[in-house]
């Protein structure tokens, strides 16, 4: 992404914590050689405001590169430990919005697979309980709504496709990607785990809103943002304050 500026993304910043919206198509770190990423741009954003000073940053969590939505950075070590704890014990919500191709079988419902990942490939897929690598994955999800997309602007070849909520209770790799498509649910501009993928459009996945207790403060925390890919055109997403 040209003009990258990884300033630009955040909603939110006091002396603990720097709360983002991370764009589709950036990594949050390790970008390779000459390509930004968002570590190296807020420590860039964070040493110009404290020239000479000692700059932290902690990465508490992730989200792949294809996905936009809310991140927290820890701008201190207190920060980096609390929100970490936070993470490992469940205690921070993470909520989804998706876009998916094939009719979801319930409205809403859990999906729970095991997941193992494949590093050579960089992907994960569902095995068998008891499988050696094999993780516990679990999330809820629930469809919000539905829209006809006309291939040809007159009606004739007609897609559905579905905006869903969806609630993690674990992080594995690429989870959300890889249970929904094992559903029958594939994801929107999922090139990796979506067979029938030729649209050639960014990832229909969004972390849409984060919470969590201040580190400091103790205060509840919460942080919404709206998607802006192309998948999400036609439904109409609910702003916050309405």
């Amino acid at each position: 992404m040209r003009n990258f500026r990884a300033e630009d993304t955040i909603i939110y910043e006091d002396g603990q914590i720097l709360v983002c919206h991370k764009p589709s198509g950036i990594a949050v770190q390790n970008a390779g050689f000459g390509v930004m990423d968002m570590e190296c741009g807020l420590k860039n954003y964070l040493a110009k405001k404290k020239p000479g000073g000692e700059i932290y940053l902690g990465i508490v969590h992730r989200l792949d590169q294809p996905v936009e939505g809310v991140l927290v950075f820890a701008k201190t070590p207190l920060a980096a430990r609390e929100l970490s704890r936070q993470m490992s014990k469940g205690e921070m919500c993470k909520k989804y919005l998706a876009v998916t191709e094939g009719k979801p079988e319930k409205e809403e419902g859990v999906l729970e697979d095991y997941l193992k990942k494949n590093g050579k490939t960089n992907t994960s897929f569902v095995v068998q309980p008891g499988t050696p690598g094999g993780k516990k994955a679990r999330l809820f999800y629930r469809v919000l709504q539905k829209t006809d997309i006309s291939a040809d602007g007159a009606g004739a070849g007609a897609e559905n496709r579905y905006l869903v909520e969806i609630i993690l209770e674990t992080g594995r790799h690429h989870q959300i990607r890889v249970q929904m498509a094992h559903a029958g649910m594939p994801l929107l501009g999922d090139r990796k785990y979506n067979a029938q993928e030729q649209k050639r459009m960014a990832l229909g996945l969004c972390s849409c809103e984060l919470s969590f207790v201040h580190p400091k403060t103790k205060k509840k925390m919460e942080f919404h943002v709206n998607p802006s890919g192309e998948a999400f055109e036609g439904f109409r997403i609910k702003e916050e304050n309405e």
